[in-house]
C-alpha cells in the first residue's frame, strides 16, 4: 500500500495511508497512487482559484493590490508581521474594517508571533486567522462588485457562488456534483474526486502558462512564497526553491495541491487520516518523482520532504520516510 512511515530505530512506529493523482493539461492521469476516484475537500487547497477573481474583475488594479497582497489572497499564513499588515492593508484598500471579517480570531500559528501577542498584551483577533487573507480578499471582491459585504461567509452569498463558478470552470466537474460544507474559517469547501482536482490544477496551470490572469495568481505566489505560508513553511519553502517551475498549495487534513508549469501537469494529494506531517513528505517525494524538482533541490528540501523525529533532548531517533512508488507511464518511480 502506498504510505508515509514514520520510523523510529529500526521500527515502523507509525504508517500514513496516501492518495496520489498527477494530471495532464489534457486531463490524462499521467501518474498515481492509490484512490484517486475518492472525494475529497479542497479545503486552502483552493484559495489560487479563489483569488482568481480578484484579478478578472479589476479588483487587482482598483484598489492597487500589491504583488505580495495577491499572495496572501493564497494564504494560509503563519500570522507573523507581514501577514497581518498585508491582510490589514487589502482591508484599508478597499475602504472596509476588519470587523467586517468573518473568519474566528485564532493564535498565530508562528510560536514567535504568538509570543509577541503575549507579551504586548494582546489577544488574537480576527486578523491573525492564517485565512484572514482570503477573506480580506473575498471583502475586497463584494466591494468591488457592489455586493453587500456583509456575511459574503453565507452559500448564498455571491461571492460563494463565485467561489463554486472557479471549481467548477477548472475541475470540469458540474456543480450539483461538488459536495459542499462548512471550512474551517468559516466559508463554503468543495469536495470533488482526488483526480479532478489534480485536473483542476493541471487546467490552472495551463491558463497561467497562457499570461494573465491565472499567471498573474501564480506569479504572485512565486514571486512572494513567504506571504502563501511564512517562515519555516513547506509550501514557503518549496516555491522558494524551485522558483516559478512550481506553485503549491496547502489544504487542511492532509491535503496539498500543486501546479507545474510548462509542462501543464496537476497534482493533487490526500493522506487519509489528515495527517499533515505525511502529506508534506509525500508532495516533496511526488514533485521529485514526477521531475518537478531536481534531486538536488530535494536534497535541499529534506526537512519536509523525509524530516527527522526528534526528542526532548534533541537528539535524532528517527525519520519520516515515504514508503511508496507513483506508476509513471506504466514504471514505478
Amino acid at each position: 500500500m502506498s504510505m508515509v512511515e514514520v520510523v523510529r530505530g529500526e521500527i515502523v512506529e507509525s504508517r500514513h495511508r496516501v492518495h496520489v493523482a498527477v494530471v495532464s493539461r489534457e486531463g490524462d492521469v499521467v501518474a498515481s497512487v492509490g484512490d484517486v476516484e475518492g472525494h475529497t475537500y479542497y479545503r486552502s487547497a483552493a484559495k489560487p482559484m479563489q483569488a482568481l477573481p480578484l484579478v478578472e474583475e479589476g479588483v487587482v488594479d482598483r484598489f492597487g493590490l500589491t504583488i505580495e497582497e495577491l499572495s496572501l489572497c493564497c494564504a494560509s499564513h503563519e500570522g507573523e508581521p507581514a501577514h497581518v499588515s498585508g491582510a490589514r492593508s487589502i482591508l484599508a484598500k478597499a475602504g472596509a474594517d476588519e470587523s467586517l471579517l468573518r473568519c474566528g480570531p485564532h493564535t498565530p500559528f508562528s510560536v514567535l508571533a504568538a509570543d509577541a501577542l503575549v507579551a504586548a498584551g494582546e489577544e488574537p483577533g480576527r486578523i491573525h486567522n492564517n485565512c484572514s487573507g482570503k477573506h480580506a480578499g473575498m471583502i475586497a471582491l463584494a466591494i468591488a462588485m457592489g455586493w453587500d459585504p456583509v456575511d459574503y461567509h453565507l452559500a448564498e452569498h455571491p461571492v460563494q457562488m463565485r467561489m463554486l463558478d472557479e471549481v467548477v470552470r477548472f475541475s470540469g466537474v458540474p456543480a450539483d456534483r461538488i459536495p459542499v460544507g462548512v471550512d474551517g474559517c468559516g466559508v463554503l469547501c468543495f469536495a470533488v474526486p482526488l483526480r479532478e482536482m489534480a485536473r483542476s490544477f493541471a487546467a490552472f496551470t495551463d491558463a497561467a502558462d497562457g499570461g494573465a490572469p491565472a499567471g498573474d495568481v501564480v506569479d504572485a505566489m512565486t514571486t512572494a512564497p513567504f506571504m502563501v505560508g511564512g517562515t519555516g513553511r513547506t509550501c514557503t519553502d518549496v516555491m522558494e526553491t524551485a522558483g516559478d517551475r512550481v506553485f503549491v498549495k496547502l489544504g487542511a487534513e492532509g491535503v496539498y495541491a500543486a501546479g507545474v508549469r510548462d509542462r501543464g501537469l496537476g497534482v493533487a494529494i490526500k493522506v487519509e487520516d489528515g495527517g499533515r506531517r505525511a502529506v508534506e513528505v509525500a508532495l516533496i517525494h511526488t514533485l521529485n518523482a514526477i521531475g518537478a524538482i531536481t534531486d538536488e533541490e530535494a536534497r535541499l528540501l529534506r526537512s519536509h520532504g523525509r524530516p527527522d523525529v526528534t526528542n526532548t533532548r534533541g537528539e535524532v531517533v528517527g525519520e519520516l520516510r515515504p514508503a511508496f512508488s507513483l506508476e509513471i507511464a506504466g514504471q514505478g518511480v
